[in-house]
């Protein structure tokens, strides 16, 4: 192991699995084709490095060809083959089937008909899309358990950090420029006039159910769930708690077959039929109405939060106070309001923030409130505040100021130092073929083999 250590990618046997939010999407344009690699019974696409070569000049690295990018996806799969036989790993294969075919559905409902979505993401057949999107969340969940078996027991102490800074000091990133937010969120409320117009909407969509028009094809045209519309309002296998409590209260109470009158949640109105139930297990079809506020009643909700802001302006109350009273953003109400990024961090860097809330602290310094904005939260409308609760400068890392995130680079290589002798004990017991176009690759021995005995 040299002392040489790349943070863009942190080259190591798992980047694509630390990187899933880019390898875990499909891209329209890109046909899947041509098998590089065979590891086991899983295969190595061209297009899987090729994605892999693209996120890497992304991310800046000039360090990683087509060789080490290959190998290390080839340890990935050796992990995810494994992950499958082992017994100790819940197999989710037909969750992942079945979510797959509702991540199509969310898609298609972007397109005017299958045939455009399939012409656009190249692919012939329904079936080579839906098992393409399946390949990818299949090697996430398998490849991200059994990498968290394998590192599980993994620390560092204190002497480990200090010397995992000492020794790579000179090639730490430096941190851009960031912030520290925290955020008042607030839904407009609906008039008792508007949810009386939406009850009734749905009590119509009812009767003409009750009339002999199918819930399915009633859920196809009128239901606002981007996610179940296209098949009909059905979500099936619902675990006991999955669901928002009011939506769970309401199907749990109906006999199969049965339709529930108009339910009130956080997302708007449903009306709810239960297909089946088996113990704690249940599939319903729903029709949501969302619960979209008019100009009039998003003006209203403007005013009340710009009271609040006020009154905490003028000291009558803190922030966090206010947040915990008035915000309707569960993530962060009793946080203090204070957002955090995908890692858990409240330290975020500006240039990664969505282009409204940069916008909106643009020019802002330390303890300045933003005017009252209109925002998303939960694929709702809403109206937000954020105040800026730190601002720190572009810096290097160093471990007086950054030792938490130092002690997380020093962990994560360990973590893969762990994942690489995990492998390499693997190795011998695994069939590997790699196709000859990579014959020029240095590989580690035993793969090398896999290239020239082909």
């Amino acid at each position: 192991m040299t002392n040489k250590i790349n943070f863009s990618l942190f080259l190591g046997i798992f980047f694509t699995f630390l990187s899933a939010s880019a390898s875990a999407q499909l891209e329209k344009g890109k046909l899947v084709d041509g098998i590089a690699a065979v590891i086991g019974n899983e295969i190595i696409l061209e297009s899987d490095i090729d994605e892999q070569m693209n996120y890497a000049a992304q991310q800046g690295s000039a360090a990683a060809n087509k060789c080490q990018v290959m190998e290390s996806i080839i340890n990935n799969k050796i992990v995810v083959y494994e992950a499958k036989r082992d017994t100790l790993i819940e197999n989710r294969s037909a969750a992942i089937k079945e979510n797959a075919g509702l991540k199509y559905n969310q898609i298609l409902g972007q397109f005017p008909d299958e045939k455009t979505m399939l012409a656009a993401y190249k692919f012939r057949t329904a079936y080579e899309m839906k098992t393409a999107i399946e390949k990818i969340d299949s090697d996430q969940y398998y490849g991200q358990a059994k990498y968290q078996r394998i590192t599980e027991k993994a620390d560092v102490t204190p002497n480990e950090v200090t010397d995992f800074y000492n020794t790579y000091r000179l090639q730490l990133p430096e941190v851009k420029d960031e912030v520290t937010l925290a955020q008042i969120s607030i839904y407009p409320k609906l008039t008792e006039a508007h949810k009386e117009e939406i009850i009734n909407r749905l009590k119509k969509i009812k009767q003409e159910i009750l009339n002999g028009e199918s819930f399915d094809s009633q859920a196809r045209i009128y239901s606002e769930d981007p996610g179940s519309a296209p098949n009909g309002g059905l979500m099936k296998n619902i675990s006991k708690g999955q669901m928002v409590k009011p939506f769970e209260a309401a199907a749990l109470n109906l006999q199969e077959g049965e339709i529930s009158d108009p339910v009130e949640s956080e997302f708007g109105y449903h009306i709810i039929k239960l297909e089946r139930r088996a113990g704690k297990i249940y599939d319903a079809r729903h029709i949501l109405i969302a619960a979209t506020p008019t100009a009039e009643e998003i003006e209203a909700a403007r005013k009340e939060l710009d009271a609040i802001k006020t009154s905490i302006e003028e000291g009558k109350m803190t922030f966090k106070d206010a947040a915990f009273k008035y915000s309707d953003d569960k993530r962060t109400k009793f946080n203090a309001g204070v957002l955090t990024d995908n890692n858990g961090s409240d330290r975020m860097e500006r240039l990664s923030l969505s282009p409204t809330l940069g916008y909106q602290i643009a020019g802002l310094n330390k303890g300045d409130i933003t005017d009252v904005f209109e925002d998303e939260l939960n694929r709702r409308k809403a109206v937000s505040i954020v105040k800026i609760e730190e601002v720190i400068p572009a810096h290097q890392l160093t471990i007086e100021t950054d030792y938490d995130r130092i002690k997380q680079l020093a962990l994560n290589r360990k973590r893969n130092e762990m994942v690489d002798k995990w492998i390499k004990q693997r190795l011998p017991n695994i069939f590997i073929s790699i196709d000859n176009r990579y014959a020029e690759c240095s590989f580690q021995p035993e793969l090398q083999k896999s290239v020239l005995t082909k």
